[in-house]
């Protein structure tokens, strides 16, 4: 079956302008992003045949997920290997680095841009602990001097344009963040800003702040991206409206679907048939498989199968055997999900 399946065409720039706005081009530090509908770095997920992914069903930009500048600083083999690797068809392509140490920071971000990268994001936001403990992520809120010094690290490590990405604050009522965005766009010297206007502590949890967001983008002459809360197309319009961010930046609201951003640059009027959502996550079978090997793609996949049995509507016990079957078995079932008759 797998030498019988038509191929899925790279992603190519819109033919024909919309009138759209998150379908118009802008500029991040002077390359250029075809539309305004962005990936976010998602941790654990967000590598190069996620990104191309994104890039394919219309993505403007798409980041990496988070790699340690350590890892990098210290050429660790398998954070080379694995988090580092760009597709050609990618670009432009953001990585993204998280740290406490400006010297590493530096060395991470001129190992980043060695391997192809076009801009550099700097984490400000990640609430996990293990993270926040080494004086990364989030922490930083806490510490605006060394915000700073980082991201002029990477700057002059990387000699490409830096962004940042953060959240509000620390905890509720707290303006923390929005305090460092402002220092970052005017001392920093940062190329934009993806601003998540929810706090540390709340999480995920709650509404996103649009307005405290737009009240950014009034302060800042730097571009702002909106992020937090945009699980639809519609909730996507409707924070790029409240907010009046430049950008969306979609997280999990992409996963699973990476037809969001078809829909939202004006490509895509109507969800994707079962047979579209079959042949898409079959291509992602292979991706991995490529990427990881059989055995580790196998294991890694489970987390994928979920997303995409949920749009299929699949039966349980098909959702089930994904979970502990090895990938010629997994293929079998999902390429059995196109003909709903047979799964029922």
């Amino acid at each position: 079956m797998r030498g019988t399946r038509k191929p899925i065409p790279p992603a190519v720039e819109q033919a024909h302008p919309t009138e759209d706005p998150l379908a118009m081009p802008f500029e991040i530090g002077g390359v250029r992003i075809a539309n305004r509908v962005l990936l976010a770095p998602l941790a654990g997920i967000g590598n190069w045949f996620v990104r191309l992914q994104a890039r394919r069903h219309g993505a403007g930009l798409a980041v990496s997920e988070m790699i340690s500048s350590f890892g990098l600083h210290h050429r660790n083999e398998r954070t080379l290997r694995e988090l580092m690797r760009i597709h050609p068809d990618e670009h432009p392509v953001s990585v993204q680095l998280f740290g406490h140490d400006p010297d590493v920071m530096r060395s991470g971000a001129e190992t980043a841009a060695g391997a192809g990268a076009d801009l550099i994001d700097i984490n400000m936001g990640c609430p996990v602990r293990k993270v926040r403990k080494t004086g990364a992520g989030v922490e930083l809120l806490g510490d605006p001097d060394l915000a700073l010094a980082l991201v002029r690290a990477a700057a002059e490590g990387g000699r490409l344009p830096v962004t940042v990405k953060l959240r509000s604050g620390l905890h509720p009522g707290d303006r923390s963040g929005f305090e460092l965005a402002i220092r970052l766009a005017e001392e920093g010297g940062v190329a934009a800003i993806a601003f998540h206007p929810r706090d540390a502590r709340t999480g995920h949890a709650g509404s996103p702040d649009y307005a405290l967001t737009r009240e950014l983008v009034e302060r800042v002459d730097v571009p702002v991206i909106v992020s937090g809360g945009l699980k639809s197309a519609a909730a996507a319009r409707r924070a790029h409206r409240e907010s009046g961010a430049d950008a969306v930046m979609i997280a999990r609201g992409a996963l699973g679907n990476p037809w969001v951003f078809e829909e939202l640059t004006g490509r895509r009027a109507a969800p994707p048939g079962r047979e579209e959502i079959v042949g898409e996550l079959l291509w992602t079978i292979d991706r991995a498989e490529e990427h990881l090997g059989t055995e580790r793609a196998g294991r890694y996949l489970r987390k994928f199968y979920p997303w995409y049995m949920d749009r299929l509507d699949a039966p349980a016990a098909v959702a089930d055997q994904l979970q502990r079957g090895d990938l010629a078995r997994a293929r079998e079932l999902i390429v059995g999900l196109a003909d709903p008759v047979a799964t029922t």
